[in-house]
């Protein structure tokens, strides 16, 4: 396995991870699948500091994550949120957990302090992975999303990189 920052030339393969997801699940708020444009704008947008990762197994890209900004207001700028999906097919290997050590290096790297995971409540293995590499629940935002005709509660991790004033 390898894990490298995306580029654009990664748009199709991303998209075809996440569209799934999209369509058939509650793991994303996401409604419509994206296009390649849009996955390609998405790509753009998180250059520098809000990167996108994605590990390649045997030259297949089997998954991504990115950080995005947590809040768009300058006092929130330390702060950033993580998202990782993985092809199903590669579910249970270690990639999901790989790029997250790696997603939390490079955060640190860049002078973040903290990371946020904001994940449907029901979505245990997401939980379990962010708990196993020190996120903690502060919290749970109860029916802030509806999705396929249900109300969705969203739990919120975060890990404290650096312990600083």
């Amino acid at each position: 396995m390898e894990i490298r920052s995306a580029t654009v030339d990664d748009a199709e393969a991303i998209r075809l991870i996440y569209n799934p997801y999209v369509t058939d699940s509650t793991i994303t708020t996401e409604i419509e699948p994206l296009t390649l444009a849009e996955q390609t704008e998405r790509l753009r947008d998180r250059s520098g500091v809000h990167v996108v990762l994605v590990a390649e197994v045997d030259g297949v890209v089997a998954g991504f994550a990115s950080l995005s900004p947590y809040r768009q207001r300058a006092a929130y700028r330390t702060s950033v949120e993580d998202s990782i999906y993985l092809h199903p097919d590669y579910h249970g290997q270690g990639l999901g957990q790989a790029l997250l050590t790696e997603l939390l290096d490079v955060a640190e790297r860049h002078g973040f302090h903290a990371v946020f995971a904001k994940i449907v409540v029901g979505q245990e293995a997401s939980i379990r992975l962010h708990e196993s590499l020190g996120f903690s629940p502060v919290g749970v935002e109860r029916q802030v999303g509806r999705k396929f005709g249900r109300w969705l509660d969203v739990m919120i991790l975060q890990k404290i990189l650096t312990e600083s004033n």
